[in-house]
């Protein structure tokens, strides 16, 4: 029940309606978001990371793990609608405080910028908007596995191509999907220079989640700092690493051995 000096917002039954748009309506609660959809993202990039780097041991390591997940329908697509969800916030957020900073300051500052800002910051919205474009074509690539995107000669159907585990198992040959993909020059070109605008974006979006959290401060400050280039350093490496690797000879060998076999039934991976 409300007493006499109450505030009438607090007031009442809960609604978490009402809640979300007051938090959507505030500067300081569009920063909120911003912040926790980062940090949940964060959170991926650095599984989808592990998960990738399994491609430097035996094939079937990474074919196992990749069939882990396609088994598990339910779990797969509950992280993915829920990632998008995630994407979709994050973005949406991003443009409507850039709209606003904008609409707040119609004129430019001089010399084009804040004074203090970094570079990093200057450019987070752009390099937030290529790396989605990539993220799109990564998806359509790789996950939708669509021919005509994938720029192998020959038009090759990465649904083609198969594999059987230990087990007997016939399983999707992950491994050479991703070695055939990464031999295409300008992929892998498209994919570092997305790992290097990701590692301008993180660089400077960790250290400001941590400020928009109310984590930071003069303490912390150039820890945080620190760690924030360190880790957006790690994850560029884990990920460029490994068009490098193909494109100096990582798996030639294999899928040339794959050519050689004869043609495995494929209808049940489709």
């Amino acid at each position: 029940m409300c007493g006499i000096n109450e505030t009438p917002s607090f007031c009442g039954d809960f609604d978490p309606m009402n809640l979300l748009q007051r938090v959507w309506r505030s500067s300081l609660g569009k920063k909120y978001l911003m912040a926790l959809t980062g940090l949940a993202l964060f959170g991926f990039v650095v599984g989808h990371l592990v998960g990738n780097l399994q491609v430097f041991g035996n094939p079937e390591l990474i074919n196992s793990y990749a069939y882990f997940l396609k088994s598990k329908p339910g779990l797969l697509w509950g992280a993915r609608l829920g990632l998008l969800a995630t994407v979709t916030v994050h973005v949406v957020t991003a443009l409507t405080l850039s709209a606003a900073n904008k609409a707040a300051r119609p004129v430019g500052y001089v010399g084009g910028s804040a004074y203090g800002s970094s570079w990093r910051s200057r450019y987070m919205l752009v390099s937030g908007l290529v790396i989605m474009a990539f993220v799109i074509y990564h998806l359509l690539h790789y996950t939708v596995q669509l021919s005509p995107v994938n720029g192998v000669k020959g038009g090759l159907d990465f649904h083609s191509l198969t594999a059987r585990l230990a087990d007997g198992t016939q399983v999707q040959d992950v491994y050479a999907m991703m070695v055939h993909g990464f031999q295409v020059g300008w992929v892998s070109l498209f994919y570092l220079i997305a790992q290097a605008l990701l590692f301008v974006h993180l660089g400077h979006g960790l250290s400001s989640m941590f400020q928009s959290l109310g984590l930071r401060n003069h303490v912390w400050g150039s820890r945080i700092a620190a760690f924030a280039q360190v880790a957006s350093f790690a994850v560029f490496l884990g990920y460029a690493s490994i068009p490098v690797a193909v494109l100096t000879g990582m798996g030639s060998d294999y899928v040339k051995n794959l050519k050689k076999a004869p043609t495995t039934n494929t209808e049940t991976l489709r």
